[in-house]
């Protein structure tokens, strides 16, 4: 059965402090799961979308946990293998009480160190409609990422799929040098980019959307959306510039999966046809929803959830 999403990456336990400020001072944490392509794999399960996600993780319990939960969401998680050779990766999250916060990880001989070009399962890249790749996944192991997901994203796209981007670039993984590298190296096959402003400016030295649309021309990139935060969001399509404002949330008491959450609203749009000024309204909304939450992905929202939001449904509270 042909996949509405494919994506390819890392997934690891995620320690959730017991209270907010410094890590040194937590005393105690929750287990979570957590991961850029996780997130987006379960955001898109929940808005409806066919999801499957490729991975590998450590024979142990938090391997189990993981794919366990991913199951649970929908997702098909045929291609996600535990290993014995390999402990599932870990990260610490250190919240302040403005939302901000830091991640400390802990992913060294992390699990997609098996994932090769010789073990990759071409089969679910033959039948899907988007492939979706980070900048997280290519930054583990960029010598042998970069290269596997060329070749994941040639099958994909010789099949007639998309292929989206989110550079999502964590630069405690790789430098800003290894990350401008290694990820204009797959600009070429990118149809849709979705990036910060931050990120831009690093990869084509520019946020600004006009100059950012023509700094993408000629990688043939068709589709670019700006996560801009507390300011909105831009996307650009076949020639139409839209920007949308902010949707403040009541409190900001998380932003980690925010930008993840947006990837998986602006798919969404993308895979269901609809005019560009509604993708990224729909997108930007699910981004506001997320960091009201606690959680990597607690608060990826349902389709009936973020229809709500936009007034195109009611709430009936009892």
């Amino acid at each position: 059965m042909r996949k509405d999403v494919i994506t390819i990456g890392d997934a690891m336990i995620t320690f959730d402090p017991s209270h907010n400020g410094p890590m040194r001072y937590a005393s105690s944490f929750e287990r979570k799961a957590g991961g850029a392509e996780f997130n987006f794999a379960i955001g898109c399960s929940r808005l409806g979308l066919s999801t499957g996600w490729i991975s590998r993780l450590g024979n142990d319990e938090f391997g189990k946990f993981i794919r366990n939960f991913a199951r649970g969401e929908g997702i098909d998680v045929s291609r996600v293998h535990l290993l014995d050779d390999y402990s599932t990766s870990l990260n610490f999250k250190e919240i302040r009480e403005d939302g901000s916060g830091r991640t400390f990880y802990y992913r060294d001989r992390s699990p997609t160190e098996a994932l090769t070009e010789s073990t990759l399962d071409e089969e679910p890249l033959r039948h899907c409609k988007l492939l979706h790749i980070t900048g997280v996944f290519a930054a583990i192991d960029p010598d042998k990422n970069i290269p596997l997901l060329k070749r994941a994203i040639t099958i994909a796209k010789d099949h007639g799929a998309a292929i989206s981007l989110d550079p999502n670039i964590r630069l405690k993984l790789w430098s800003r040098k290894q990350a401008k590298e290694g990820l204009t190296e797959l600009l070429p096959y990118v149809d849709v980019l979705l990036t910060g402003e931050e990120e831009a400016d690093l990869l084509f030295d520019t946020h600004n959307p006009d100059a950012l649309v023509q700094s993408c021309k000629p990688y043939g990139i068709s589709t670019v959306a700006i996560k801009k935060g507390e300011e909105g969001a831009t996307a650009y399509q076949h020639g139409e510039m839209i920007q949308v404002e902010a949707v403040s949330p009541k409190k900001v008491v998380d932003t980690v999966g925010a930008g993840d959450g947006f990837d998986a609203g602006f798919v969404y749009g993308l895979l269901k046809g609809w005019p560009l000024k509604r993708t990224l309204q729909f997108a930007n909304i699910i981004g506001s929803m997320v960091v009201s939450v606690y959680g990597d992905n607690e608060g990826l929202p349902e389709l009936e959830d973020v229809l709500v939001k936009l007034g195109e449904r009611e709430f009936i509270e009892r």
